[in-house]
């Protein structure tokens, strides 16, 4: 078997050491020759992933054509705010009836899609019944170094899903099928909103008991709006839900927390984003969980709060007051 991954980040090249253990050859494409030539000389990603060593079975390039020809899987791994720039450049050599697995955590701003909703945008109609969706508590540099680690993978055709799974399953890498699309999408995208927060209020030395509140009132607004749009329930208390969002909330690893962490000590959001070789997804969801709280009526507290500090600089103590003070409500009300 021969599978492609679309994305030489950290995530990405994880994802092809993992694939790399059911297939002969994997392709990698990426942007930086650099990180490419790394990759085929070194079997190293020594940008995102020092020192991890990286399967031979794994061939890195900086063209599409070649890193897509003769795929049996696609797994595109690119930032979520570049998925449609790639997409279009790479919609000519993509193969056919085979599955497509986006693992981009994100909500487009203008369009307010999701990642799946947005290749079903740019993509051929015939694309479309092969797209899926992968999510869950997944840190690059653990999934690189083969240490435990379960996701779901959601696609509204039972086929497709199962198909990834089957590429995808190792000694260390396990996945849960779905059909959930919707519900797997909302809860990878919204947890990084809600971790910033969590990483302002550790940032601000706020306690335990703070980082908990917001967890736990976070997966009741990533629930509420994923409901809305037609999401199960259920699926927000799984992997791609309660356990994505814990692991960001507390990791040391998160790239979201860490981003909240430093608002929380009082750093502005341009000098901290320019300090980090990666995207910190939730700075930009944030922007997309705002508006579509504007346009769904869902009320979105702690998401709007992170909006305001990212984007009117807003103070973050502040902000905390603000959600204390709310008007005082049922916990199991609607909103």
């Amino acid at each position: 078997m021969r599978g492609s991954v679309i994305g030489s980040g950290s995530f990405g090249t994880a994802l092809a050491n993992v694939l790399a253990v059911n297939c002969e050859r994997v392709q990698l494409w990426g942007r930086e020759p650099g990180t490419v030539e790394a990759i085929n000389t070194r079997h190293e990603n020594a940008t995102y992933l020092p020192g991890i060593p990286i399967s031979e079975r794994v061939h890195a390039t900086t063209n599409l054509e070649e890193a897509l020809t003769g795929s049996e899987l696609v797994v595109l791994a690119t930032p979520s705010h570049a998925t449609r720039e790639v997409m279009a450049r790479a919609k000519a050599f993509l193969p056919r009836h085979v599955p497509i697995i986006t693992v981009s955590k994100g909500i487009e701003n203008e369009s307010l899609l999701t990642m799946t909703e947005l290749l079903e945008d740019c993509l051929p109609e015939e694309f479309h019944p092969y797209l899926a969706v992968l999510s869950g508590p997944s840190f690059a540099k653990e999934l690189a170094r083969r240490m435990p680690t379960v996701v779901t993978i959601a696609s509204h055709w039972d086929k497709v899903a199962l198909r990834c799974q089957k590429a995808l399953q190792t000694e260390t890498f396990r996945s849960y099928t779905s059909n959930d699309v919707v519900g797997v999408q909302y809860g990878g995208a919204l947890k990084n909103v809600i971790a910033i927060a969590a990483g302002m209020a550790d940032g601000l030395g706020m306690g335990h008991n703070a980082r908990a509140a917001i967890i736990t009132r976070g997966l009741a607004e990533i629930t509420r709006l994923a409901v809305r749009k037609g999401a199960n329930p259920l699926t927000l208390s799984g992997l791609s839900g309660m356990g994505d969002l814990v692991l960001t909330c507390t990791g040391e690893l998160s790239r979201n927390r860490h981003v909240g962490m430093e608002l929380g000590k009082g750093r502005k959001l341009p000098d901290i984003l320019s300090q980090m070789k990666e995207v910190a997804e939730g700075v930009k969801t944030a922007k997309s969980a705002r508006d579509l709280s504007v346009k769904t009526g869902v009320e979105l507290p702690i998401c709007h709060q992170v909006y305001l500090i990212a984007y009117e600089d807003k103070n973050a103590r502040t902000a905390v007051v603000d959600l204390m003070t709310r008007q005082p409500k049922s916990e199991l009300a609607g909103v």
